[in-house]
């Protein structure tokens, strides 16, 4: 009896420590949205970040779940984007009215509609000027693939190279 209590006691500390190297991604990671895509690419600007990082996400999406739990819940995630990025979550759904990067007045839904969101969740980085730099549709593995992809950017590194070489190159220097 007294092994199963002992058990019982260590996988609840585990369980609590676990749950202690995690933080909402809602209050930690993503930036609180005015509705002004341009604004926020204003201020990413005049802060130093390197780019303004969109995730576009739904309701009930397992991929999005999977970056809420396992990836951008992360505090070194959480930490390495908000210096480098101004992150924003879009819902492909939403009637939120927003501002484009141009100006025009949408809702998140029809901004999705208009730079072709096909599936969620789709992650998206637009540089300083407001351009598209990467589009990754899909879920990152991990937070080391998403903190690698956070890097691929923050660097530049994607001006001259694809991902998967900057990835591979990463991944045989052992960094």
């Amino acid at each position: 009896m007294r092994g199963i209590l002992l058990i019982l006691m260590i996988c609840g500390l585990t369980s609590a420590a676990s749950g202690a190297d995690t933080r909402d991604p809602n209050l930690y990671f993503f930036n609180p949205n005015a509705g002004d895509l341009k604004a926020e690419l204003a201020d990413a600007k005049s802060a130093g970040k390197k780019a303004l990082f969109l995730m576009f996400e739904q309701e009930g999406c397992p991929g999005c779940l999977h970056m809420k739990e396992h990836v951008l819940n992360r505090p070194e995630v959480q930490a390495f984007y908000r210096d480098h990025f101004v992150n924003l979550s879009i819902d492909i759904f939403g009637s939120v009215p927003i501002v484009d990067l141009s100006g025009r007045g949408l809702t998140e839904k029809s901004y999705a509609q208009s730079v072709r969101i096909k599936g969620t969740p789709t992650l998206l980085f637009y540089d300083l000027a407001g351009n598209e730099i990467l589009r990754i549709l899909g879920p990152a593995k991990d937070a080391q693939e998403f903190l690698l992809l956070g890097e691929f950017v923050a660097s530049g590194a994607y001006k001259n190279r694809k991902f998967a070489d900057f990835r591979q190159s990463r991944l045989k220097n052992g960094s």
